[in-house]
């Protein structure tokens, strides 16, 4: 009845979906099985074959929606009326922390699971959007500098990336002051600030 429930209503592909982040954030994204996915979404073990070939490929699907949201919360942290450039451009870093400590299991599968990006047009498209707002709001810090000395934006995405990625691996898992006295979104943000200073893109 679960079955047919879920083809009736046209949503037991994102049962799956939500059924596998909720199973990587508990066990990881190599410890579970597509039949465990298919109990959790109260689905039969050959029900999800009729959506994903295999196993990789329902991280994958779960990875491109991660990557979806991930990017919506990048844009609206960027966008939503931030006094200055630097301010917005801080706000993303909350909003990186923020997605992994809220949707755990679609930011390891994103970040953690293997998957290859290279060949699979949807993720990478997903994936380059997320990219895009932090080349964006690089190339807007960097506005009012003399084009010859601006650093290259594709750079500065990627170290930032990079950094608030560390910081959630590092410093956001588990339980809270353990690793660090200091709260991770403060460690981000001097992080950030420093590296920026570094770069020239704001005063000192």
């Amino acid at each position: 009845m679960a079955e047919r429930r879920s083809y009736h209503h046209g949503n037991l592909r994102q049962a799956l979906v939500d059924a596998t982040a909720a199973l990587i954030e508990e066990l990881g994204p190599q410890a579970f099985t597509m039949s465990e996915a298919a109990r959790r979404a109260g689905v039969s073990a050959a029900a999800p074959y009729r959506h994903f070939r295999g196993r990789d490929d329902l991280i994958e699907e779960v990875a491109r929606q991660g990557f979806l949201e991930f990017a919506d919360r990048l844009e609206v942290a960027f966008d939503d009326g931030a006094p200055t450039v630097l301010t917005a451009f801080l706000r993303m870093g909350q909003a990186y922390l923020d997605f992994a400590g809220e949707r755990p299991g679609f930011y390891m599968a994103m970040f953690e699971s293997g998957i290859s990006i290279a060949g699979k047009s949807e993720l990478s498209a997903a994936s380059d959007r997320a990219q895009g707002v932090l080349l964006r709001a690089a190339d807007a810090l960097a506005s009012r500098m003399p084009k010859d000395r601006r650093p290259p934006s594709r750079m500065v995405a990627n170290h930032v990336w990079a950094l608030s990625h560390g910081v959630v691996e590092l410093f956001s898992r588990g339980k809270p002051g353990g690793r660090s006295s200091v709260e991770p979104s403060e460690m981000l943000e001097s992080g950030v600030i420093i590296y920026l200073r570094g770069l020239g893109l704001i005063p000192n």
